[in-house]
């Protein structure tokens, strides 16, 4: 027998089962492998590319994932939106979904699970050749509030005993979760920041631009320093370091974070990929969260459980 897909013929026993996969509603692409679509957080994208990995290879080729970068604001545009070439299964994301985006779902009719997947601790970074370790929040503050923008460009601007040369600064872009929750807790504002850096959604730019400069800093999340740190220096935040364990007793305030995942409950649902890559997502994350050098929950199966109940 054939089967046409996409523009796509197909014959034999492939088709068939091509034809089943069709049947059961789950999204193919040209080869007949069904699809799992995920974007967003650039944090959490470490965890669910090793987690995507490891599911590809024990489905042989039958399953692809793909897991791009935009963002977690960027990923919600897409996760919430009514265009089926666009929308995505799961969202990575490294701060609660807003009031806004939670409406654009309800507009397009996305239902959803909110799913913790891991702690992160948004470390500020120097080069190794800086001398500097520490940095209060209020200095943070000063750096990088609005009312910085083309006037606070050396670092003895910021602390009189720090040098006199310029500061270069390094940052997530507007669409990052990591970008809203920074500039919430440091500067009292969710997207209040000075515009006057060099931002990217992509935080090994951000890596690459702070370890060869003496003179920059940046921002971003936790397993970036862990896989860097050869080149790069974490501060101490108000005299306390970025840690696992201090993350889990509560010490590294105020930029300790629980990271999510967001799963359309349609899409488990309708397509048996999506579920049992969830599934497995949550039963894989113990190991897997610390393969990446993020910091794991001890919670997974009680959210395996929820989604269960979420979908009968």
């Amino acid at each position: 027998m054939n089967v046409k897909v996409n523009g796509w013929l197909f014959a034999g026993a492939f088709a068939l089962g091509l034809l089943l996969v069709n049947l059961s509603n789950i999204p193919v692409n040209s080869q007949g492998r069904a699809v799992i679509k995920i974007d967003g957080s650039s944090t959490v994208y470490p965890i669910t590319e090793a987690v995507a990995e490891e599911f590809q290879n024990k489905k042989r080729g039958a399953v692809q994932v793909t897991v791009g970068i935009s963002g977690t604001g960027g990923g919600f545009k897409k996760f919430c939106s009514d265009n089926e070439a666009v929308k995505t299964d799961i969202s990575n994301a490294s701060r609660p979904i807003k009031d806004s985006e939670k409406k654009m779902c309800a507009d397009a009719g996305v239902k959803y699970m909110e799913i913790p997947v891991a702690y992160d601790a948004i470390t500020v970074v120097v080069s190794k050749d800086n001398p500097l370790t520490d940095i209060t929040t209020a200095e943070l503050k000063k750096m990088w509030e609005p009312a910085a923008t083309n006037k606070i460009t050396k670092w003895n601007q910021v602390n009189s005993s720090w040098p006199d040369v310029p500061l270069k600064l390094y940052g997530p872009g507007a669409d990052s979760g990591t970008f809203d929750y920074f500039t919430d807790e440091v500067i009292g504002n969710s997207g209040d920041s000075r515009t006057d850096y060099t931002p990217s959604e992509d935080d090994n730019v951000l890596v690459q631009g702070v370890a060869n400069d003496k003179q920059a800093l940046a921002y971003f999340g936790y397993t970036y320093y862990e896989e860097n740190k050869n080149k790069l220096k974490a501060l101490k935040i108000d005299g306390v370091a970025p840690s696992s364990q201090t993350v889990s007793d509560g010490t590294y305030t105020p930029l300790s974070r629980p990271i999510f995942i967001y799963v359309n409950l349609d899409a488990v649902k309708s397509n048996s990929a999506v579920k049992e890559f969830v599934e497995y997502y949550l039963d894989s994350a113990p190991k897997l969260v610390k393969e990446v050098r993020s910091i794991p929950r001890t919670d997974y199966q009680a959210h395996k459980q929820k989604l269960a109940q979420a979908i009968r």
